[in-house]
């Protein structure tokens, strides 16, 4: 027959690993437990599987409290406590071992500890094979170890570590948040993790986890470090986003310029701060610059919708309709219900087809983005040039009379905002298949032009037939 107090001692050797060997061991155990002790028990567990370690303390306490003889509220407490860093405290519950077994009773309990020796084996496998950088085999040894032994830190942190060199970084971040949970004082977790979010690009995150580092060590030389840096590119963020909200697209453009400077290594920030940049190029009418920084994101990322929007935009602003359509069609494909898409590459469509007909930019000889004032300039200097009066013979005059027009019509719906909106949407109001029904100027019988330069009318007169 075995020793209990051999078995005793051996348990105590194991006591991360037995622990919940044992929680097993006495599962459906009544020890003449009543209803209230039934509910603490019940919420402990719960708790317990959450993490909350205070709050599931608390329950087991009472279990105890409420029914002395209740093996299984002892183990539990137990179980807490080695949670909690607090192996002195727990020894008492387990001494409660020591009493009077039976002979079925310890031989389930060296079946128990057969298989905590396994588990101790499986542990000092996988620190062999993390050793030997064999992070997979390492990983799924530990998956047997943590299956039983839910609530072992030291298994799940080495587990993380596996899962960050396999690139698995979600599943590190689960195990190292379960760490921090079951560990009260575990600030190398929360470090873990802080620098995990800010490599996948979450300054948002990043911040939070090593702001918990800070709460539990307020001196702590790596959390504090990191934390100055992600507080100062979370900033930067922020203020470049607001900038964006306001419109003041040139300033937000340099902010995240600034956002490069200061982390010039993780590339998801170079992503972020680009695409922010393409954006803001492209609202703020910068169409060349944005088309070579939205076409740099999209090399890294071909399917990035929002990029290909912006493209599209500014190469509408250069008058590249067809590679705006390209681009619109591409976006569309990854995003089939995006309106802003659809109404794009309608547009596009417009101005492209627009483009190979009447175009009162190109008459004028002014960009798109061109204000007012410098359309009425652009077409004094014309009006002077092409002045039907300049022209002695026939054929020329009749072709400056036809320009004439032109510049006239264009300056009419440019200067106009709401016919101006009109065409830079890819309709004519100027044109009857464009306008059905729509009332627009004609030229016909006799002209008798404003004169551009303030002296008076243009007197002159000319068929149009």
């Amino acid at each position: 027959m075995v020793s209990i107090d051999h078995v005793a001692h051996k348990i105590l050797t194991y006591l991360p690993y037995v622990l919940v060997l044992i929680d097993l061991r006495y599962e459906g155990v009544t020890c003449g437990r009543d209803g209230s002790v039934d509910n603490h028990m019940e919420m402990g567990k719960k708790l317990l599987a959450a993490g909350q370690l205070a709050d599931a303390l608390s329950h087991f306490h009472a279990a105890v409290d409420g029914d002395p003889k209740n093996y299984m509220a002892y183990y539990r407490r137990a179980t807490v406590f080695l949670a909690m860093g607090k192996s002195k405290s727990a020894l008492p519950d387990l001494s409660k071992l020591k009493s009077n077994p039976s002979d079925k009773e310890e031989r389930e309990a060296h079946s128990q500890l057969t298989k905590s020796d396994e588990i101790q084996r499986l542990v000092a496998q996988a620190r062999s094979s993390f050793n030997d950088q064999e992070y997979v085999t390492a990983a799924a040894q530990l998956d047997t170890v943590i299956e039983t032994c839910v609530w072992d830190v030291a298994s799940r942190e080495m587990r993380a570590e596996c899962f960050i060199h396999m690139g698995e970084m979600g599943k590190a971040i689960s195990d190292l948040k379960a760490a921090s949970k079951l560990k009260s004082d575990n600030t190398q977790a929360f470090y873990k993790l802080s620098t995990i979010y800010y490599d996948l690009g979450d300054h948002e995150m990043s911040l939070n986890e090593v702001r918990e580092c800070l709460k539990l060590d307020p001196d702590h030389k790596q959390c504090y470090s990191h934390y100055k840096q992600v507080k100062k590119l979370n900033k930067q963020i922020h203020s470049a986003e607001e900038l964006m909200q306001e419109q003041r697209y040139e300033e937000a453009v340099s902010k995240y310029e600034a956002v490069m400077v200061t982390e010039p290594k993780v590339h998801h920030f170079s992503v972020l701060a680009k695409e922010r940049i393409c954006h803001g190029l492209t609202q703020g009418q910068k169409a060349s610059r944005a088309i070579s920084v939205c076409s740099e994101v999209l090399h890294w990322n071909p399917e990035n919708v929002n990029v290909l929007k912006d493209r599209a935009e500014a190469y509408v602003q250069e008058e590249q309709y067809e590679e705006a359509i390209k681009d619109y069609e591409t976006a569309a494909k990854h995003s089939e219900n995006d309106r802003q898409i659809k109404e794009g590459l309608e547009r596009a469509q417009r101005l492209l087809k627009q483009s190979q007909r009447r175009d009162y930019y190109k008459i004028l000889g002014v960009k798109r983005t061109a204000q007012k004032k410098e359309i009425i300039k652009a077409y004094r200097k014309l009006a002077q040039q092409w002045h039907p009066d300049n022209y002695q013979d026939a054929e020329e005059k009749k072709k400056a009379e036809k320009k004439f027009i032109d510049i006239a019509q264009a300056k009419e719906v440019l200067t106009d905002p709401e016919k101006r909106t009109k065409f830079d949407h890819g309709e004519d109001p100027l044109d009857p298949e464009s306008q059905q029904g729509h009332h627009h100027q004609h030229f016909h019988g006799g002209f008798q032009g404003f004169n551009p330069f303030g002296s008076g009318p243009f007197n002159f007169k000319f068929n149009f037939n």
